[in-house]
């Protein structure tokens, strides 16, 4: 939701080739050294995902409303929309969509890209670095894992 224009846009508001993710807009935060010292035991980074082609046919065809910096402004335009109003305005267009019963949110689709990308064939290495993860054990609790998937698996052999 804190992801401003030029995180998205070149200066010629065409789409970027990439999403810009500042460090300070991401959810994870720096872990505490064990000395308990001020030092943070892992910075957190920027970081830059790839813009899939539909999504920048969809980006360079959107017209914006508005002039404020934030792709996502709140009412005024001077903040970024926070995240209780964007999950309004998700659970909105999944009810207008006829799939309230599915049990969508801003989670499940995280966890339906990560496992769609894992199932497609993705490797664990890249999909952790265009989730963010840091540690491949938190981004495998992500994939499911069904019985049909573990035939497929085994059919490989």
């Amino acid at each position: 939701m804190q992801l401003r224009v030029a995180d998205v846009y070149n200066e010629d508001s065409t789409p970027s080739e990439y999403i810009n993710f500042r460090a300070r807009t991401r959810k994870a935060k720096p872990k505490k050294a064990a000395n308990d010292s001020d030092k943070p035991k892992q910075v957190r980074k920027n970081r830059q995902v790839p813009v899939h082609p539909i999504l920048k046919e969809l980006l360079a065809a959107y017209q914006s409303e508005s002039d404020s910096v934030w792709l996502f402004p709140n009412r005024t335009g001077e903040k970024s929309i926070g995240l209780r109003w964007a999950d309004k305005i998700l659970r909105s267009a999944v009810e207008k969509a006829g799939l309230g019963s599915k049990g969508v949110s801003t989670h499940s689709t995280r966890r339906s890209f990560i496992t769609n990308l894992a199932h497609k064939g993705g490797s664990l290495a890249k999909i952790k670095q265009l989730t963010g993860h840091t540690d491949l054990k938190v981004l495998a609790r992500y994939i499911e894992v069904t019985d049909d998937d573990l035939k497929q698996t085994i059919a490989l052999l």
